[in-house]
């Protein structure tokens, strides 16, 4: 049987050895699952949110350890794991407190003197497929909805954090989660395109790229179950003619490093107007220029290790080829010598279409800054990809930044003046390449449920 190894970004040493599991054994904790889900789905909202409060407290308590276990896995910044761990207690507690009204039935007016409700009950067993940039959040934000809801869970966590994903699971089981209720697979593609066509199987999730989306969209459609995609993206952020190009150079700095890069809603083209375009470029590029990299463990390091030598191939390949096409190289750009998958901060200017800084996403400390005639511009060049996850507008005027924020950006999300990842009160997703479905804000809840219409005389 095929062994799956984990190493260590910052230093290459191996951390751990895991067996492969094989097609039976993979489909025996899919059939666990369902059966966990018959008892699961008829107890109470308030014994489900007791489970969910009790797991969030756990995750508290193991903070420092599961910050660790990250920082080895795949080179996050030691501070940026434990509050990793916290947005992951609020998202249980959240779906805890805000899941008994959001799942509560709805009683309807037929008119006539009749009347019927609308009830949302549970599905079964929801297969969430989860990438390595975030080890806890990635399976977390499905995980707790998926159970509030009455559901069970499966999930194929990527092979580089495997430990965090079996550790999150026995933290579930010892904060009174029924056993087989949540189940860890660690298996290969072609196993895990099995399992979206298991007969148990409800539902598919999955965070990864938009080639993975295609992919796992089109088997699960072929198997008529629902999917919930969230893809990459090329988050545009606009530094409009009245910026404070102070504030934008700041924020934007914190906006494209923000995990060592490897976000999908990290900033990632910067789309400055011409009024201000020098400022910017300057103040961005000596700032990120000066970024501390280093050991993710210590605290005055700013920029870890990428999370694997292949992630820093790919991105280096698309620097490359970029620069190749007519951008110019401002700060960073070259791979450093010594252990670890480290990677520079790195800025691109002089970015146009056809290169991939322009097109593509590139998961990594990467900037890609876009020159733009004027504000409306600035707005054309942002919606001008195949792309439409997250995005920001950096504006003095925050009523004029509002309306274009809700009216003319092509995203799921928006920042002002602003960045930040996701929220528990806040709906998460995209449109166009960056897929459909949403979590979080309530919204994660409704996913995977039967909107049953039940009349009554």
């Amino acid at each position: 049987m095929s062994k799956v190894e984990t190493f260590d970004p910052t230093t290459s040493k191996k951390l751990a050895s895991y067996e492969q599991m094989s097609r039976d054994k993979a489909f025996e904790l899919v059939d666990a699952a369902h059966e966990a889900f018959l008892d699961w789905r008829d107890e109470s909202f308030e014994y489900r949110a007791g489970i969910l409060h009790r797991i969030a407290g756990a995750l508290r308590d193991h903070s420092d350890e599961l910050a660790r276990l990250m920082t080895c896995e795949m080179g996050k910044l030691l501070s940026a794991g434990k509050d990793e761990v916290a947005l992951c207690a609020a998202l249980f507690d959240y779906a805890a407190e805000h899941g008994p009204e959001a799942l509560a039935d709805q009683p309807r007016d037929l008119g006539d003197g009749k009347s019927g409700l609308v009830t949302f009950q549970p599905i079964g067993v929801i297969y969430s497929i989860q990438p390595w940039n975030f080890p806890l959040y990635q399976p977390v934000r499905v995980l707790a909805a998926t159970l509030m809801a009455g559901n069970a869970c499966v999930l194929k966590h990527a092979s580089i954090c495997t430990g965090s994903a079996l550790r999150l699971r026995e933290i579930c089981v010892d904060a009174g989660l029924p056993e087989h209720l949540f189940g860890v697979l660690i298996i290969d593609h072609d196993i895990s395109d099995e399992i979206i066509d298991h007969p148990k199987i409800r539902g598919v999730t999955l965070t990864g790229s938009d080639g993975a989306g295609r992919h796992v969209a089109a088997k699960a459609g072929a198997a008529l179950k629902k999917t919930v995609l969230e893809l990459g993206s090329n988050d545009a952020y606009l530094v409009l003619e009245d910026a404070d190009v102070d504030e934008a150079v700041s924020l934007s700095v914190q906006g494209r490093l923000y995990n060592n890069g490897q976000t999908c809603v990290n900033a990632k083209r910067f789309i400055v107007t011409e009024a201000v375009y020098d400022r910017f470029v300057d103040g961005f590029t000596a700032a990120m220029g000066a970024i501390r990299m280093g050991d993710p463990a210590q605290p005055e390091t700013e920029l870890g290790p990428m999370s694997s030598f292949e992630q820093r191939e790919t991105v280096d390949g698309q620097v490359r080829e970029s620069l190749e096409k007519g951008a110019t190289l401002l700060c960073g750009g070259e791979i450093p010598d010594g252990e670890g998958a480290f990677y520079p901060a790195t800025v691109l200017g002089d970015v146009t279409p056809g290169m991939p800084a322009y097109d593509d996403e590139i998961f990594g400390p990467v900037a890609s800054v876009i020159r733009a005639r004027d504000d409306e511009d600035a707005m054309r060049i942002a919606n001008d990809s195949r792309y439409g996850l997250g995005g920001g507008i950096f504006s003095r005027d925050v009523e004029r930044a509002r309306e274009l924020a809700r009216t003319r950006f092509d995203t799921g999300m928006v920042r002002i003046n602003g960045f930040g990842a996701a929220h528990p009160n806040m709906p998460f997703g995209g449109v166009k390449d960056s897929g459909y479905g949403r979590e979080h804000g309530g919204f994660g809840l409704h996913e995977f449920v039967n909107a049953k219409a039940v009349y009554l005389p």
